[in-house]
């Protein structure tokens, strides 16, 4: 499976232009040319772009299911988009991206969600259109553009939408959480998707861009933030995530109360038994 890259955008804008898009829904129409992002040192002139949005949006959902299909098959499930389950708060008006589920269908029970994926990818690259071609002219650091999770409002969206799912009951507990993207992160983010790692909130932040510059962030400390380059590092990942049989638990609890639950459940037998009551007593 090729990882996302150049031709991947390219193509993008060529079946786009050729189906159903015209090139000012596409690109800005700058006084030089038509650009997917307004190159640093040129003025936007008072130009936003919103009507692309909802554009790459479908098409990096479609493209995001067919690049992890062969891993959800793998563990005997399928890969499924715009997932609907109100267990999980997941609404027709905010859906799950991408879902691996026991069943090809959109509208889920939470038992049946294996993995789930909020998806924040976009065009990461600037290009010119000029007389029917889509020419590359540089990598993000070009452009005046943030995309993908290089945008703080998408890292906050993606976590917000997040511990929404967290929060919407017990049946969320059992399900791993992933945020997709094309780019790195910034410094900014370090520390705060390591924490959201280790709390348990989130199972980390991943880029399947494997190059989009020369100098960027690849991975933080506690792996937090990936990126990968290999396709078969990136399915024992998924794989590992779904296989683990892990249970998110949180709670404020004074350290006498949290003692006494840590004694009671050291009585039971075996480290099974002893976590399963932990997490019993400690959601009462």
């Amino acid at each position: 499976m090729k990882f996302w890259n150049i031709d991947t955008e390219k193509r993008f804008f060529i079946e786009a232009l050729k189906n159903f898009a015209s090139p000012e829904q596409l690109f800005y129409n700058l006084t030089d040319g038509y650009f997917a992002y307004v190159p640093k040192g040129k003025s936007s002139e008072g130009q936003t772009l919103q009507s692309r949005n909802s554009l790459i949006g479908q098409y990096t959902e479609k493209w995001s299911k067919d690049f992890f299909q062969p891993i959800a098959k793998k563990l005997g499930l399928f890969a499924v988009n715009s997932v609907v389950c109100p267990e999980l708060g997941l609404t027709t008006q905010s859906d799950a991206d991408l879902a691996f589920c026991t069943t090809n269908e959109t509208l889920q029970k939470a038992e049946n969600i294996k993995l789930l994926f909020e998806i924040k990818m976009s065009i990461v690259n600037n290009y010119q259109y000029d007389n029917g071609q889509v020419n590359y002219i540089g990598d993000y650091k070009t452009h005046k553009g943030n995309p993908s999770i290089l945008r703080s409002d998408s890292m906050l969206k993606a976590i917000g939408k997040s511990i929404n799912i967290r929060v919407s009951g017990p049946e969320s507990r059992k399900i791993p959480i992933v945020i997709l993207g094309n780019t790195p992160i910034t410094k900014n983010y370090l520390k705060k998707v390591d924490f959201l790692k280790k709390s348990g909130i989130i199972q980390g932040f991943i880029s399947i861009y494997p190059n989009p510059t020369n100098e960027f962030i690849k991975n933080t400390s506690e792996q937090g933030f990936q990126t990968f380059e290999q396709y078969q590092e990136l399915s024992n990942f998924i794989i590992n995530l779904v296989n683990s049989d892990m249970n998110f638990f949180s709670s404020m609890l004074p350290k006498r109360k949290l003692g006494q639950i840590i004694t009671v459940s050291a009585k039971e037998n075996d480290d099974i038994s002893k976590a399963e009551k932990f997490l019993s007593l400690i959601s009462e």
